[in-house]
């Protein structure tokens, strides 16, 4: 029996470095700043120590061992080919290498994976959508294969290990659940490959569940977080010159995504008086958990074990002894941790980027960070950035009293689609992108650096940074249609570029391919052959050393 590990205290451990100097700010600031303390000077891409990490891909020591439930990636825009429609993506299990078999990349049975919506301020979920699944696996003693002949259908009886969910809504926090969006609705499998399942985009396609106005889907795609992981060499090797790879190219995720009318996220379901929500994606686990036991249940009894707002927040901006803190915690919770807000109003990147670049890093305190970030954008947040985007504070309904700053993505509704996308987002006058929600396509790596740099409030780019990773767009097209993530990888990422040898490809001049492949199974059996006879005679073969026979009491 294993019992989920409970979350550490908001405080550092003993013999932790001192915290940053403080500086003094106006009373209205602090207040903001301590309620949103965890995070998001830190949306930003890291330097320093550590393993590299991209968004929120193992960004914790616990939840690094728990791959299934680990968000890597929210995302939250104006649906593409719906107006009125908000698409939402929760992304999770990362690095899932295409090759990762027998058992693959199922969700987990024992845990609920959320998407909050906090559409009044308060940093409380108003309206909750709760995924949960569970498994059909015919497999039993008969074989390890996760399926036994072609896939066509997701109710083929080749596929031998099949995945259904139920998605519900509640709009009053998650206390109670009081509409079924799908129930036993099946899951998009993880891709075997082309022989096993020759027209994966038909499976997704099945597994697409529309139901008036709203669309669902649960199953695997490529990641869509693009970046050059190097920026931890410190920022791409100290001149600028270790870029240009996608590292995230060819592994896939699992993925959650839904589409709904924009009403249904609103504050009293109106757009037009209210707006802006607040966003971020929730996995739970059982709080006892039995461990091998593949016909686990969600409990009633659970914890919260991983958590996602913003991009490339819990990896970069907090030490390793709070990292686990801030998955487990509630944004209306985030002003626990002093620690953290210390380093929002005077970050550490900037202080990094002059000291390897000479560019001069923007005077602390930061109000520009805590309003893009903790508060949204808005003229009533008393921030540096003079315009009206995206904060609960342009909600005619909301009480302003109760608004609290916290880590959250927060998107207008009424965006729009744009056909023509600026990856920077709003740092290029595209204010449909990030930070006001967050696209696909949006580069979240350079809006990031720059954002740091104080671009957001200097109204420029820094050009010294303007090229970023070089990593600009992600390594595979996006789908036109919901759910709109590309299809999973087949290759295997290890398998690169490289061509046959020169000996094989004479061969297969010679004898074409069949030949080749028929003489390669032929060599392969006869050392399988052998290996086998001398593994026969090795076990058979008389030994001096041979232990006496066990005398004692037999063991039950």
């Amino acid at each position: 029996m294993t019992t989920t590990p409970q979350r550490p205290p908001s405080t550092p451990p003993p013999g932790s470095p001192p915290p940053a100097r403080r500086t003094r700010l106006p009373r209205r600031t602090t207040a903001a700043l301590a309620a949103g303390g965890l995070a998001l000077a830190t949306a930003v891409t890291g330097l320093g120590p550590g393993t590299a990490q991209s968004s929120s891909h193992r960004e914790a020591p616990l939840i690094a061992a728990d791959p299934a439930v680990d968000n890597t990636d929210f995302y939250a825009m104006a649906s593409p080919d719906t107006p009125g429609s908000i698409l939402l993506v929760a992304n999770f299990q990362p690095f899932e290498e295409p090759n990762g078999g027998p058992n693959f990349y199922p969700f987990a049975t024992d845990a609920a994976y959320k998407i909050n919506v906090d559409n009044d301020g308060d940093a409380k979920p108003d309206v909750v959508f709760r995924w949960t699944f569970k498994n059909d696996d015919q497999r039993k003693n008969d074989t390890f294969l996760y399926n036994n002949g072609q896939v066509t259908s997701l109710d083929d009886e080749n596929l031998l290990f099949k995945q259904f969910y139920t998605l519900e809504v509640s709009y009053d926090g998650g206390n109670r659940y009081s509409q079924t969006i799908a129930k036993n609705a099946p899951v998009a499998p993880s891709f075997v490959g082309k022989a096993s399942m020759p027209d994966y985009k038909a499976l997704r396609e099945q597994a697409v569940v529309k139901k008036k106005n709203v669309k669902a889907f649960a199953g695997q795609a490529d990641d869509p977080f693009f970046a050059d992981l190097r920026v931890f060499d410190l920022l791409y090797g100290g001149d600028l010159s270790e870029v240009g790879e996608d590292t995230l190219g060819g592994y896939n995720v699992n993925s959650i995504a839904l589409q709904v009318p924009a009403e249904a996220l609103a504050l009293k379901n109106n757009v037009k008086r209210n707006p802006v929500v607040g966003l971020w994606s929730t996995t739970e686990r059982n709080r006892v958990r039995i461990s091998g036991n593949t016909k686990a249940k969600l409990g009633n009894d659970t914890v919260q074990v991983s958590r996602l707002g913003n991009p490339l927040v819990n990896e970069v901006v907090l030490p390793a002894g709070l990292k686990d803190a801030f998955n487990a915690l509630r944004p209306d919770q985030d002003a626990d941790v002093q620690e953290a807000v210390d380093r929002v109003t005077d970050p550490e990147l900037p202080k990094l980027i002059e000291q390897i670049y000479k560019i001069p890093a923007p005077d602390a305190p930061r109000e520009d960070l805590v309003e893009i970030f903790l508060t949204g954008i808005a003229k009533a947040a008393d921030g540096p950035i003079d315009v009206d985007l995206n904060s609960q504070l342009l909600n005619r309904d909301v009480n302003a009293k109760k608004f609290r700053a916290s880590e959250m993505l927060r998107l207008n509704l009424g965006n729009e689609h744009n056909t023509k996308p600026d990856r920077l987002g709003l740092l290029a006058g595209d204010t449909e992108g990030f930070p006001n929600g967050r696209r696909l396509g949006d580069d979240v790596v350079d809006i990031a650096i720059q954002v740091m740099e104080g671009a957001a409030q200097e109204g420029k780019l820094v050009d010294a940074l303007a090229a970023g990773d070089k990593v600009n767009e992600n390594d595979v097209r996006f789908e036109r249609e919901f759910p709109f993530v590309a299809l999973p990888n087949e290759d295997g990422v290890n398998q690169g570029g490289s061509s046959p040898q020169t000996d094989n490809v004479a061969a297969i001049d010679r004898l074409g391919p069949t030949g080749v492949s028929l003489i390669t199974a032929v060599t392969t059996t006869a050392i399988l052959c052998s290996i086998a006879g001398f593994v026969a005679w090795y076990r058979r073969r008389p030994t001096t050393a041979t232990l006496p026979p066990h005398r004692g009491r037999r063991r039950r």
